[in-house]
């Protein structure tokens, strides 16, 4: 199924006020597009991580008052969900596109992530390091990242890891932002490039052990 780009009116659902009239708008308009996206980006994102990828279109069903800040379709190893592996995400919000790397809170071997990555963060920084545009976010949620990943040290490489295990909450959230204003005049092939080319650079935090 081909992507469907994303356009100024879809950015501009986050702007509706109250819980019900933006899930709405949420479930007619960008809900499709995710589906769309998933389904399209699936097949690649497996071959680059040589592993079977399920698509998982946000469907926010915690939520009852607060409507969403941003919505997603996320990438993971599991067919049931993806949250309790590490996984790839592409949000939409606001301001923003971002493409997403992520181990998050519900990540069932948060400990032994992290002292994989310790132990190959010298690799990493090197392999990350020529990815377009990657930085670090605190959360997954964030529109704006942390830090870019070049702008890390190798005691910041180091301290990324202690990000996923300092609390119950703890994650890890890497990527690449992209402005509403430049992802709005993309077409489809402009959105899977972008996407592909940040998922394809981020496979090595996928495959790491």
């Amino acid at each position: 199924m081909a992507i469907e780009p994303f356009t100024v009116k879809d950015f501009r659902v986050f702007d509706i006020p109250g819980f019900a009239a933006r899930m709405a708008a949420i479930r007619q308009g960008i809900r499709p597009k995710l589906e769309r996206l998933g389904e399209a980006l699936a097949p690649e994102l497996a071959r680059a991580t040589r592993a079977e990828i399920f698509p998982h279109v946000a469907r926010h069903a915690r939520r009852t008052v607060n409507p969403p800040d941003d919505t997603w379709v996320a990438f993971g190893p599991d067919r049931r969900g993806y949250k309790k592996a590490p996984h790839f995400k592409a949000a939409l919000s606001r301001h923003c596109v971002r493409f997403l790397f992520e181990v998050g809170p519900e990540h069932a071997a948060k400990a032994s992530f992290a002292r994989a990555w310790k132990r190959q963060a010298p690799r990493l920084a090197k392999a990350l390091g020529k990815g377009r545009g990657l930085a670090w976010f605190r959360n997954e949620h964030d529109e704006e990242p942390a830090a870019a990943l070049t702008a890390l040290d190798a005691a910041g490489w180091q301290r990324l890891a202690d990000e996923v295990v300092r609390t119950r909450d703890g994650q890890l959230v890497l990527g690449r932002r992209v402005d509403a204003t430049e992802a709005a005049k993309w077409g489809p092939a402009d959105f899977e490039r972008a996407a592909l080319e940040t998922f394809t650079a981020l496979s090595e935090c996928f495959r790491l052990r």
